[in-house]
Formats: structure tokens, sequence, C-alpha cells
């Protein structure tokens, strides 16, 4: 009878230490401050925001997330409809993002404005106001990356048909040009400059103080003048190829540098790729930074609170009447006075 009563007693005790325990908690969650009610409407997805999920202004926790369902007035978009305190600077100008807590994939809703209108959004439980939602940063990068991926594809086509047989042997073809036309300008410049002796050669022979032949004189430049009027020629055709080349490689030359060709489309693409870069390696800086060591912390407290979880339990099973009673005296020991043999033992 006596174990009875002490088990009822130490259920009697645990139920009425549940029940403040309970009273306790519901006391101190109590909601004694005044609320708003503001509505978001979005045409994103809201992947791993749920309710009761914090509302933050500017990193500041101002509310939470209340439901979650879809627009009725607006076909598709999703409605998320939130309660902040009275003290949230909510102006006409403030704006909506989801934001994501590290490594878990739960989201929130970061709320920030513009700045340019101080005038509080005026809103009311039965009419809640409307903040616009816009696109977060992951939503922002994932764009970016299809966009950047889809100029690299187009100028890797044009590249591939810049670098076509046709155009290759184009190219080949101009460069072999180029030489052609160096060699007969070498060779043109070499016949001038032998020219430019025989003509010294014969107006000393001829002219000189020693002989005046005036009929030989009259030959010899008649057959230099022909001469000269045939590597004019000659001049003449090594320019034209110069200048067929020169229109062909400028031809060349404009369609890679034109607005919107090869080298402009790789260099945006190049550009906008090490924008994204940047942008993730600052992410990535920024979670390494400030989530891993929270996380960290949490999982050795949770550790230790387990830890004393069981300790507690298993003291509970081994003396559930210490509820009541405590753990009483330390029987002594071998040696100390009242010390017991155990019965059944020597």
């Amino acid at each position: 009878m006596e174990n009875k009563a002490h088990a009822l007693a130490a259920g009697i005790f645990v139920v009425l230490v549940s029940a403040m325990l309970i009273a306790m908690a519901v006391w101190l969650t109590r909601d004694t401050g005044e609320r708003r009610v503001y509505e978001i409407s979005s045409v994103q997805a809201v992947n791993g925001l749920q309710s009761q999920a914090a509302v933050r202004y500017r990193g500041v926790a101002v509310g939470k997330v209340q439901e979650i369902g879809f627009d009725p007035k607006v076909s598709g978009n999703v409605l998320v409809r939130i309660v902040l305190d009275a003290s949230a600077p909510v102006t006409s100008h403030t704006f909506a993002t989801l934001g994501f807590q590290g490594v878990t994939g739960l989201a929130f809703v970061q709320l920030d404005d513009t700045g340019s209108d101080g005038k509080p959004l005026d809103t009311s439980e039965a009419q809640p106001a409307r903040i616009p939602m816009r696109a977060s940063l992951l939503s922002t990068l994932s764009d970016q990356g299809l966009a950047i991926l889809a100029r690299l594809e187009k100028t890797s086509e044009s590249i591939n048909l810049l670098l076509a047989p046709d155009n290759q042997s184009q190219l080949m073809a101009t460069v072999k040009a180029f030489g052609s036309s160096a060699q007969s300008v070498q060779a043109m410049s070499e016949r001038v400059q032998k020219l430019s002796a025989n003509i010294d050669t014969v107006l000393n022979a001829q002219l000189g103080p020693k002989r005046v032949d005036i009929p030989r004189f009259v030959e010899d430049a008649t057959a230099t003048m022909k001469t000269l009027q045939s590597t004019a020629t000659g001049v003449d055709q090594t320019v034209a190829e110069f200048k067929t080349t020169a229109s062909a490689f400028t031809e060349v030359a404009q369609r890679l540098n034109a607005k919107g060709g090869p080298v402009e489309q790789l260099t945006e693409g190049a550009a906008a790729l090490t924008q994204s870069a940047a942008t993730f390696a600052q992410a990535g800086r920024a979670f390494s930074a400030s989530t891993l060591p929270r996380l960290n912390r949490t999982s050795d407290e949770t550790t230790r609170a387990a830890r004393q979880v069981s300790r507690t339990a298993n003291a509970m099973t081994d003396n559930p009447q210490s509820l009541i009673f405590g753990n009483g005296p330390i029987a002594p020991g071998p040696g100390e006075p009242g010390f017991a043999n155990p019965k059944g033992r020597p």
C-alpha cells in the first residue's frame, strides 16, 4: 500500500509540474503587442517558405508568416499573409524578397525599402495592404547563368563559323596575297635602284667632260624610259593586288569587330561569367563566415542537452521516488560506521 501511495503522489506531482510548465510557456509566448497584417503576392515560387517562418526588416525580426496560399485576385500567383509588429517601418515603397538560412534550405521573408517615401502604409485586418515581391539573389543568379550560357553558346557558334574551312581558306589566301605583295614591292625597289644606277652611268658616260655622244644618249634615254614604263606598269599591278588584299583583310576585321559580332559577344560573355563567379565566391565566403560556426555551436549544445536528458531519465528509472523524497543519504561503504554486508554474501 505504501508503494502505491508513493507512486500516486509521484504521478500527481508530475502532472502538476507539467501543467505549471505549460502555463509558463503560454505566458512567456503570449502576444501582448500590436500587430499589423500585410499580404505579399508573388509570381515566383516560394520554395522552402512555411507558416510561422520569420519575417525580417533589413535583418531585424519584425514578425512571422501567418498563411500561405494562392492569390484569388491574380491567377497563378502565390499569396503570403504576414503579421508584423506595429513598430516595423513599412511604407508604400517597401518590397519583399525571399531569403534562405544556411544549408537547411528554410526560407524567410526579407523586407527592405528604397527610402524614397517615409509615409507609413495603411492596412487593416479586413483589407490587408499588399507588399510587392522582387526576385531573390538566387533567382537573379539563375537567370544570369542561363543568359551567360546562351551568350557563350552563340559566341562558340560564331567562332566555329569564323573558323569554317571556307573562311580558313580565305584567310590563308589573304596571308599569301600579302606575302606576294611584299615580294613584288621588294622586286620593284630593286629594279628602281638598278635603273637609277644605270641612269647615273649613262649620264657620266655621255655628258661627261671626256665624251659627249648625243645620239647614243637619246637612244639610251629611250630604252631607259621604256624600262621605266614597264616598271611602272608592274608597280600599278602590284598596287592593285595590294589594294584587293587590304580590302579583303579589312572586311574580315570589320566582321570580327562589328557591333554584336564574335569579339563583342565573347567579351560580354566573359564579363558576365566573371561577375557571376565573383558573386558566388562572395556568397560562399559569407556562408563560411557566419552560418557554419553557428551550426557547429548548435550541434554541440544539442549533444550536451541530450546527454543531460539521458542521465536524468536513467536516474528516474533507477529511483522514481527521488522526485518526491530526493536521492536520500548515501549508504556507508566498507570500513565506515554502520556498514553491513549484503544478505547472501560472505
